[in-house]
């Protein structure tokens, strides 16, 4: 775990993550119904306004410091100086004693990808080949299940109020943080700068879960924190795959009870609990036997 300076001067300006509002139902009746908090968070680094981010707010310094880091705004944890959020401007202030130098060509050059809400990366992100070895992680049937099975005591926004995505990181069958914000891209930016500033036991963290696609973005964020396999509930993407394969992540899409779909394995993952075929799903030949 990267060292934070001392002098860090940090804010702690979290929100509730619902609201609750005035609903008719199908029957015509009238109820509170809780809803997700989407605000909006404009976030400046030395100065310079970077983005504006929707989101819950419900950790907005750890998203700032995390989305600086994925797209590399910032090189590294003991850079940072301040990081200070306001609600009534609706302002996220971040100042580092370092900045990339080439931070103008950086910011110049922005792909919008295909992530709800933000979907965007800087600098040529997705071209890049130069990370850290990722460890090759292995992951066995069994622990899949039963992390997926672990992972159904949270979403706890989700089960309330709908409309958010969450995010996980996990060591096999533990769930070490769990966050959830109205796109999968700020939950996996809050738990990168939670990474960062400490404030979950995760340096030990070896699977990624997300409910979002697998997308490019998803799979460039996730090797950037040194994580190699990545685990979801929804599909995967063609760039998806391109760079799971470049960056050495294993993908386990479309995970729901005893389901998955596997990609880029490598004998990475061991098939030690494979259930019973239902009668429809058995092969020809095994038909005719």
């Amino acid at each position: 775990m990267p060292a934070l300076p001392p002098t860090l001067q940090i804010s702690r300006a979290r929100l509730p993550a619902t609201t609750e509002i005035c609903i008719v139902d199908e029957y015509g009746d009238s109820r509170q119904q809780a809803i997700a908090a989407e605000r909006a968070l404009t976030v400046y680094l030395n100065k310079r306004e970077i983005v504006t981010l929707m989101t819950l707010g419900d950790d907005p310094e750890a998203l700032v410091v995390g989305y600086l880091r994925n797209q590399g705004l910032l090189r590294a944890a003991a850079d940072l100086a301040a990081v200070q959020v306001d609600w009534e401007v609706e302002a996220a202030v971040v100042i580092t004693r370092h900045l990339p130098e080439d931070l103008e060509a950086r910011l110049s050059t922005r792909t919008v990808t295909t992530g709800c809400g933000q979907g965007t990366v800087f600098g040529k992100l997705l071209d890049q080949t130069a990370l850290t070895a990722l460890p090759e992680t292995q992951l066995a049937q069994s622990s899949l299940y039963q992390l997926l099975q672990n992972l159904n005591a949270y979403n706890e926004t989700y089960r309330s109020a709908g409309a958010v995505h969450g995010c996980a990181l996990c060591r096999q069958t533990e769930v070490l943080d769990f966050v959830e914000d109205v796109g999968r891209h700020n939950a996996v930016d809050t738990l990168a700068g939670r990474q960062w500033l400490q404030q979950a036991n995760s340096a030990d963290a070896d699977i990624f879960y997300t409910t979002g696609r697998l997308t490019s973005e998803m799979v460039l964020k996730v090797a950037q924190m040194g994580i190699s396999v990545l685990v979801s509930r929804s599909g995967v993407t063609q760039k998806g795959v391109e760079l799971a394969e470049r960056f050495g992540v294993m993908l386990i899409a479309r995970a729901k009870g005893r389901h998955f779909q596997a990609i880029n394995t490598h004998n990475r993952l061991a098939l030690d609990e494979i259930p019973n075929r239902p009668p429809q799903a058995r092969s020809s030949k095994e038909a005719s036997s």
